[in-house]
């Protein structure tokens, strides 16, 4: 009995090591990636049938300077981005690196644009531009004009495309995060844009922008964007979908069926100084 328990075990772990495994690395100061995406994740996990690793900012999402962990994106079959400014130290980033060059697929949420912020005399300077690289996006925050258009808008949301992610997802929707100005530049003249944003009470003129986009990076891995990511967002059913459609569709694998709403319930905390 002990020998069939020990091999029914033995089955499930190498079952379970054949799943796709997504690795969340998250630490964004305002929007509460480490609560929102976790939820995600356990979802992911329960009912769609992947393997997550969720790695966070020590000792809090205010901590810039160390993200324990980074060596699992080794094993990793997609890594989602969830960062705002930080400060890595070079072994670090040397993982974060390595996984974008070896052409697997990234997917990416909002700060994400500007995931670092190096000082000027820094040698890792230029990772402050490495959302254009990794993800199609603004080269960090001021890069080519990149801002936003006042924390008391919002955005309405409309699909500017067909797109396997966008299956099930809303043609149009509404939601609280403030719209992001990437044009013109970005996202790349290659990408495909999914979904437009239009600025609700903004405070200053604003053009619509793209607020979801698809693309291939310079080191040949698929790429899925979205500068929504206000914990609100995660609220709506068509930001879920589109998030679960879009972690599949990285993977390279079909859309699944959609196994209902997730209940997420976090509020915008703002950036919390560390006292």
């Amino acid at each position: 009995m002990r020998l069939f328990f020990a091999l029914l075990l033995l089955a499930a772990s190498a079952l379970a090591q054949t799943r796709p495994h997504v690795v969340f690395v998250l630490g964004d100061h305002e929007y509460s990636g480490e609560q929102t995406l976790p939820l995600i994740a356990a979802a992911l996990e329960k009912d769609y049938g992947l393997r997550c690793t969720l790695l966070k900012s020590a000792p809090d999402q205010n901590g810039e300077t160390d993200i324990p962990g980074l060596e699992t994106l080794r094993t990793a079959d997609l890594a989602i981005f969830y960062l705002r400014w930080r400060q890595l130290p070079a072994g670090q980033l040397a993982h974060i690196d390595a996984y974008v060059r070896s052409g697997k697929p990234v997917m990416g949420f909002r700060t994400s644009t500007h995931s670092f912020n190096y000082p000027k005399t820094s040698p890792l300077l230029h990772w402050n531009a490495w959302g254009s690289e990794a993800f199609g996006s603004p080269p960090g925050w001021g890069g080519d004009g990149h801002t936003h258009y006042g924390h008391n808008s919002s955005t309405d949301v409309k699909a500017a495309a067909e797109h396997p992610i966008l299956t099930g997802v809303a043609r149009e929707f509404h939601v609280r995060s403030w719209l992001y100005r990437v044009e013109p530049k970005w996202p790349p003249p290659d990408a495909q844009v999914l979904l437009m944003g239009t600025a609700r009470e903004p405070n200053k003129p604003a053009n619509p922008n793209a607020v979801a986009w698809t693309w291939v990076n310079s080191h040949k891995g698929r790429v899925f964007f979205t500068t929504l990511g206000h914990p609100e967002d995660f609220s709506v059913e068509a930001v879920q979908r589109l998030t679960i459609n879009g972690i599949h569709w990285a993977l390279g694998k079909p859309v699944p069926q959609w196994k209902g709403r997730i209940e997420i319930d976090v509020p915008y905390r703002g950036i919390v100084k560390v006292q």
